[in-house]
């Protein structure tokens, strides 16, 4: 049975390579069994961070980027993946799991889409950082 883990705020993020200290802000509803929670870096407003939960068989919205300087995914913990698909129209699929021998981050460039999906049967739970920190805005939701 794929027990949810409980939420418990973090006080520092490692991003990269770098531990550095974190507060958190709100956790947000994205879509259905998709929760966001916000932070701010602690003493450095050029970037901000969500670390993103989903639930099994759930995904996030598929997003466009359109604006930003920076946008970076990358992998926590859990099984699933995530699609880039590129202004040029060629899919990119980055499979992640626990197994990993290395850590997934993907940086995102303006008009690339974007889109995480849990396995059926395992919680995902992955970070977006933003620079500058996210807005409304930022992303457009596209259909599925």
């Amino acid at each position: 049975m794929n027990v949810e883990p409980e939420f418990t705020p973090i006080n520092s993020f490692t991003f990269e390579g770098k531990e550095q200290p974190v507060n958190f802000v709100e956790t947000m509803k994205v879509a259905e069994g998709v929760e966001c929670d916000l932070y701010t870096f602690d003493g450095n407003t050029s970037k901000d961070l969500g670390i993103i939960r989903i639930k099994p068989g759930s995904r996030t919205p598929l997003q466009k980027v359109v604006k930003g300087d920076r946008t970076i995914e990358g992998y926590i913990s859990g099984k699933g993946k995530l699609t880039i698909i590129g202004s040029d129209g060629i899919q990119h699929i980055y499979e992640v799991g626990d197994e990993m021998k290395e850590p997934t981050v993907v940086a995102i460039a303006i008009g690339e889409l974007m889109q995480w999906e849990a396995d059926p049967n395992s919680n995902l739970i992955v970070y977006e950082v933003c620079f500058p920190p996210y807005e409304d805005g930022r992303y457009e939701n596209i259909e599925q």
